[in-house]
């Protein structure tokens, strides 16, 4: 089978790439890896009063932000109607499909009769063995399948098992609609015969679409893909994906501040197993992925545990990769003048860099490290947070009394000369470095909490330090 697998991800541009399909691509996308196939993508945009441009553009991006690269050119379902209609023209010339009459009050008769008799609708076949001659002056016909009526269609599922419907409980399905547009169940086998497609991986919400593809597949003689259907992803609570679970745009993701590469290691183990293993490199994800250890039950989404694996890959990038990735987000960051719009100022970029190392360590997301940041770029006099103003108001400020003159007096700024120098003026005043530390730290950043405050000092420079401690009346002495 290696080099001949050929994976599809197939989104509907009715909205944004959601995290399901983020996750349907990624496990289409790791299996054709893993065996040298091809994953291909295709654009199911038959619906013209819901697909959009925008939808498109977004879905392309999420992909491509994701790092899953589709091979060859973007197919688009709607521009293959033609050869859809002649397939469907094909299986009613070999006697394998027909003309429907039915009227629309006809089939809503039907309906009602279902609904009251508590069955589930299922067409009638009235029209299956009917001469066309008897067919009603000016109604336009559908092309409908017919579908044996007896024994089993049968999927034998990767993920699901073997999965039997009996075939007296599927009706004859609509091929072609009467204005001669083709249904998504025909233009789905058409294209995904024609683009030589040999595993489809989807969400489990198709199966029962499995069925009723697998009937076309074999009226045209053509082989069936081999099939695995997907568990839904379900919130934290068991209940279905809702927005309030994470059920977002994967550009609402991004927004958040999470990384590419985390989102995708988070995605691959949501309902995908490898022993207890959570951090997978790229490679390490390829080499591992099967459709045996897909769980059959619904995943659940937990953003905690989303977070976890964000800030694991934030320690672990590089400070510039950090930086970039900000910028990636800057015009939804609502930063202040002088730090940038769509790309960071040169002098406030060098400045963020430095802060990197101690930034880092303590953030889950790029928001977090941004607000963390805040110290660097928040307009002077800083506005103290609560707990900040308290620490200056309750003998902070007394306590710093003098450190002014010792800061200014150091020939050389940097962390190690700041900190000897409030060490020392902690030793004079008799009192533990942290009594000296903590009000510092309030009147620098404006918070009770931050990187290293001497790493601080160091990233502010002499300058800014000291007119920041003037800025919150930080006695001379």
């Amino acid at each position: 089978m290696s080099g001949s697998v050929v994976t599809r991800f197939a989104p509907s541009p009715t909205g944004f790439l959601h995290i399901g399909g983020a996750r349907t691509a990624l496990f289409n996308w790791l299996y054709a890896r893993r065996l040298g196939g091809k994953m291909l993508l295709r654009i199911e945009d038959t619906d013209r009063e819901r697909s959009t441009d925008a939808a498109i553009g977004a879905i392309l991006d999420g992909l491509s932000w994701l790092g899953l690269d589709w091979d060859g050119d973007v197919v688009y379902q709607f521009s293959r109607a033609a050869r859809h209609r002649e397939v469907a023209e094909s299986l009613l010339a070999a006697g394998r499909a027909y003309h429907c009459y039915a009227s629309q009050q006809e089939l809503e008769e039907m309906r009602e009769a279902a609904r009251r008799e508590g069955r589930p609708l299922r067409y009638d076949g009235r029209w299956r063995d009917r001469d066309p001659s008897e067919a009603p002056a000016g109604v336009k016909p559908v092309i409908r399948l017919k579908a044996p009526t007896e024994g089993e269609t049968v999927v034998e599922d990767q993920v699901q098992g073997r999965v039997v419907w009996q075939n007296k409980d599927l009706d004859d399905l609509v091929l072609l609609r009467s204005d001669g547009t083709p249904t998504y169940m025909l233009a789905v086998v058409v294209d995904d015969h024609d683009m030589n497609v040999t595993h489809i991986v989807r969400g489990d919400d198709h199966l029962t679409n499995a069925a009723r593809q697998t009937q076309i597949y074999q009226a045209l003689g053509w082989s069936v893909p081999v099939m695995a259907h997907i568990p839904l992803i379900h919130g934290s609570d068991g209940a279905k994906l809702s927005k309030r679970h994470g059920a977002l745009g994967v550009d609402a993701y991004r927004g958040l501040g999470y990384l590419p590469e985390a989102l995708r290691n988070y995605l691959v183990r949501l309902g995908w197993s490898h022993g207890d293993q959570e951090i997978f490199s790229t490679e390490e994800m390829i080499a591992a992925f099967d459709l045996s250890s897909i769980g059959r039950s619904p995943a659940r989404f937990d953003f905690a545990k989303l977070e976890n694996v964000n800030g694991h890959y934030m320690r672990g990038a590089t400070d510039e990769r950090l930086v970039e990735a900000l910028e990636t987000i800057l015009p939804e960051l609502d930063a202040p003048a002088g730090v940038g719009r769509t790309a960071f100022e040169p002098a406030f970029r060098a400045r963020l860099l430095a802060a990197m190392p101690g930034l880092k360590e303590r953030a889950k997301t790029l928001r977090e490290l941004w607000d963390n940041a805040s110290f660097l770029y928040a307009p002077r006099p800083l506005v103290l947070d609560e707990k900040a103003a308290g620490i200056l108001s309750e003998g902070g400020r007394e306590r710093l009394s003098g450190v002014i003159g010792r800061l200014e007096a150091l020939p050389e700024w940097s962390a190690a000369s700041t900190e000897g120098a409030v060490r020392a003026h902690a030793e004079a005043i008799g009192v533990k470095l942290g009594q000296v530390a903590q009000p510092l730290r309030a009147a620098l950043t404006g918070k009770s909490q931050s990187p290293g405050l001497f790493d601080v000092m160091a990233v502010l420079g002499r300058e800014e330090s000291l007119e920041r401690l003037k800025d919150q009346g930080v006695p001379r002495a």
